[in-house]
């Protein structure tokens, strides 16, 4: 392929042409002023391009590293560099295009759709940036730690604005199309809808399943407008540095029709809507589990929801791609599927007797569909092959709907298929796009026991990707596994508990499993005879123990004392934890100091100075140390 932005294969995009491409959004915004066409995305807009500037110290430590060539756009680097850097171009290419739709020169149209399509693009964009950022193998550059700590900073910054975006009906939107501000602009109704639809590129999919990034030169030769933060200087040298960078060369033009009004990506699984459009099927449901009701690129009213598949486009979809050798995000080229090894092998009748199967899925007949799900949840739990033709097929929005059936048996089919499907990395973007997650935890709450059991280990899966942990937690899990934690079977609270420490991980949902009592819950293990589950209770409790209000919890519901006795009769491991949540809840709180002191730890935690495990030792040196200081006020 060849383009501005190189592919997963040619190995990612140079440290100078990520700067270039810095400098081409920070020039974009600068040149259109602070009157944008949507005045309600103006600060959007602003502190997009303010955060995406910050990247600049993050990239010149990488280029001033060594750590990748910067001879040509393409480099030659590990397979970690070129996943990192070819998402963060795709990424950064999305925000170059958002701010470009919403400048004056572009647009004049504050209809409802437009902004909440705009609104779509800043919570994907967002997203994408915050994950670029997140896979950046710091280990492999010299990056200061100042830097990093600048980098924390506008990660946690883009997380928070993905998650203000997240509803697209939001109170900002609303008010503002109440009052919509005057055109700004002298562009047609037609020219509008048209540059519209190019902002929608910046919905992708996530940045692994990327197959094409139709990349548009963007004409600006204004002056650079940097904030404070931001030395010009550098800039500028950047942008002399790779002129040949940033004049991209045409990239393998893809047919209109296969493009997804929404996303403009290469659709992969077409359906029609009732106006008669097609899209790419995880956007178009997305964009109506949002809340709306209209198409997105006619705006006429949608009579109904059904999605049909369009077979016809898909097919001519797939011939295309085997004509220009393009390989399918998850490694499908012509009916072939790429093994560890690199090498091919045909799939072509799995594929189509799968095609074929979840084609019935949507049977009338109740007996046939059980029948069907059944044979995919099988399936799914055979091998990785069967779970990219699966979600190739597009059974994964099919699976979604079922989960909210009251046939008890297709439930526990359709979520245990969605557990199998996820296990593959590539299906979790597509479950969540699929808007999975409530239908998951309706299950989690009301669902039979196996069907609960399964969606905790669904919301386990899910949650392995960090920016799903703030989804799911956002979305009421918490208090639903926190209760099968408590209620459940054996299998139910060990899936409850894996999935409730994974979320944990993520500061945002300490705060909401405090408030669902997981104290309690974690409590009630530790003191459990059978003592089955006591290493996980500790674990989590250990990661809640940072959050003010858990350790306000924990030392309320009488954990200290449990603790002290695990520090004598535990496990190696047991003792480890205990000791770091005993020292986590006594740093300044001398009340707690002096309940561990009357308990009489001292000789318990001198014993693991001395025979603990390397960690255990350094916790409980720095307890005594604090129990001494104690002792002598």
């Amino acid at each position: 392929m060849t383009g501005g932005a190189a592919s997963p294969q040619d190995g990612g995009a140079s440290p100078s042409f990520l700067l270039s491409l810095v400098l081409e959004i920070v020039s974009a915004n600068a040149a259109d002023g602070t009157h944008a066409a949507y005045a309600i995305f103006k600060k959007d807009c602003t502190d997009l391009v303010r955060r995406i500037a910050l990247f600049t110290h993050l990239l010149e430590e990488i280029r001033d590293s060594g750590g990748s060539s910067d001879n040509d756009h393409v480099c030659a680097s590990s397979s970690s560099s070129s996943s990192w850097s070819w998402d963060l171009t795709v990424a950064l290419q999305a925000a170059k295009r958002l701010v470009s739709v919403a400048s004056p020169r572009n647009c004049d149209d504050s209809s409802d759709g437009g902004a909440e399509r705009v609104s779509f693009q800043f919570q994907c964009v967002t997203w994408k940036l915050e994950k670029a950022l997140g896979k950046i193998p710091y280990d492999q550059y010299q990056i200061s730690e100042e830097v990093q700590e600048q980098v924390s900073l506008v990660r946690a910054q883009l997380r928070r604005a993905t998650e203000r975006y997240g509803s697209l009906n939001s109170k900002k939107v609303s008010n503002a199309l109440s009052h919509p501000p005057g055109k700004q602009c002298g562009s047609t109704n037609s020219e509008i809808s048209e540059k519209l639809d190019n902002i929608l590129e910046s919905c992708g999919a996530d940045t692994k399943t990327k197959i094409l990034d139709r990349v548009k030169s963007s004409s600006t030769s204004s002056d650079v407008c940097l904030s404070d933060e931001i030395d010009p200087k550098g800039l500028e040298n950047v942008a002399t540095e790779c002129p040949k960078e940033t004049k991209k060369p045409d990239a393998l033009v893809i047919p209109e029709d296969f493009l997804c009004p929404i996303s403009l990506e290469l659709m992969r699984d077409p359906v029609i809507v009732s106006t008669g459009q097609t899209y790419e099927r995880p956007y178009i449901q997305r964009w109506i589990d949002c809340g709306n009701a209209k198409c997105p690129k006619t705006q006429q009213k949608l009579i109904n929801i059904t999605l049909t598949p369009n077979y016809v486009l898909r097919s001519l979809i797939t011939q295309w791609c085997a004509k220009h050798d393009i390989e399918q995000p998850s490694g499908l080229t012509n009916g072939r599927l790429k093994k560890n090894d690199g090498s091919l092998h045909d799939v072509s009748g799995e594929m189509a007797a799968i095609q074929a199967l979840v084609c019935k899925l949507s049977s009338q007949c109740l007996e046939e569909r059980r029948a069907i799900v059944a044979e995919i949840r099988s399936l799914s739990k055979r091998s990785t092959d069967n779970r990219i033709l699966i979600a190739d097929a597009g059974a994964i929005p099919v699976l979604v709907n079922l989960l909210s059936t009251d046939d008890v048996s297709l439930q526990e089919h359709a979520v245990t298929s969605i557990l199998n499907l996820s296990i593959f990395e590539n299906n979790k973007s597509l479950i969540m796009l699929a808007g999975a997650v409530p239908s998951i935890i309706q299950v989690l709450r009301a669902g039979s026991m196996e069907a609960r059991e399964n969606a905790a280990a669904t919301l386990f899966s899910l949650s392995l990707a960090d920016e799903n942990k703030i989804i799911i937690g956002a979305s009421g899990a918490i208090p639903a596994l926190v209760d099968l934690l408590q209620n459940g079977s054996t299998r139910g609270k060990k899936d409850a508990a894996s999935a409730l420490f994974n979320l944990c991980i993520y500061q945002g949902n300490k705060g909401r499993a405090v408030r669902a009592g997981i104290v309690t819950a974690l409590l009630m293990m530790l003191t459990d005879s059978s003592n089955c589950m006591v290493d996980m209770a500790l674990t989590i409790l250990s990661v809640l123990s940072s959050n003010h209000e858990a350790k306000a919890a924990i030392v309320k519901a009488s954990t200290i004392p449990v603790l002290i006795d695990l520090l004598r009769t535990g496990l190696p491991r047991n003792k480890e934890n205990a000791v770091a949540i005993l020292l986590a809840l006594c740093k300044r709180d001398t009340q707690s100091l002096y309940c561990i002191c009357s308990l009489g730890a001292a000789a318990a935690l001198m014993e693991l100075t001395k025979s603990g495990t390397e960690r255990a030792k350094r916790k409980a040196t720095s307890l005594l140390e604090h129990l001494r200081r104690l002792q002598q006020l």
